[in-house]
């Protein structure tokens, strides 16, 4: 069994055409755990952030595990969560700019999705090392809101429940002139394998190896009836 250094929940799409451009358009396969051939030898540089991480949405940030826990009782709650937890259905997504950066962001209500995000975040909670004080210094920042701040404090992280955003990066940031540059070739490969409608039906358990790349471990789908 790998060693992994952190653990994240993600979403993550089945294995298909969309999964397949994830990975070519980020230059690494998320779940082989491997490098792979990127669509387009520019897109390296641009990619090089979000490629660590692999092609996901976060559920549940990156996180170490708290001293009394391990993988395998994470393993066996992230089955437990699943078994009782209905697919979401989304619209479809869309790439849009977010700040600096360009994402697939959700068309349409996302009520559900943020809820099943919250959900997420508090019943791993148990499964998360609290924070150093270094850390949370380092992380900590005037440009973050009051809710912001107390999620960063409770949490871990400062974008989560009412702070969520569901998205899946695609590039670092990017200046102005490189977003309008990039932006139409990131909807000319994603419009035709996205979904329509979206279906948000597993979660995925990925951890990070010592060089730093998310692998998935699992991916486990939803088993609970449709709302």
């Amino acid at each position: 069994m790998a060693e992994f250094t952190r653990y994240a929940l993600y979403f993550t799409p089945p294995p298909g055409s969309l999964c397949d451009m994830g990975a070519a358009w980020l230059g690494w396969d998320l779940v082989a755990g491997a490098q792979v051939a990127h669509r387009d030898p520019a897109l390296s540089e641009i990619t090089e952030n979000p490629r660590k991480y692999g092609f996901h949405a976060t559920m549940k940030p990156p996180f170490q595990l708290a001293e009394n826990q391990n993988e395998a009782a994470l393993s066996k709650a992230v089955g437990a969560f699943c078994a009782t937890q209905a697919p979401v259905t989304l619209d479809a997504l869309e790439v849009t700019p977010l700040g600096r950066f360009l994402a697939l962001t959700p068309v349409g209500d996302v009520a559900a999705l943020n809820q099943l995000a919250s959900a997420v975040v508090t019943f791993f909670e148990p499964f998360r090392a609290p924070m150093s004080p270094t850390e949370h210094a380092r992380r900590k920042s005037a440009f973050l809101n009051p809710a912001q701040q107390e999620n960063l404090a409770r949490y871990g992280y400062p974008h989560v429940l009412d702070q969520f955003r569901f998205h899946i990066t695609l590039t670092g940031r990017l200046p102005k002139p490189q977003m309008a540059e990039i932006r139409p070739l990131a909807e000319a490969a994603f419009a035709p394998v996205v979904p329509n409608p979206m279906a948000i039906e597993a979660l995925t358990l990925c951890g990070e190896r010592p060089d730093g790349q998310f692998q998935q471990i699992e991916r486990k789908p939803f088993k609970g009836a449709p709302i």
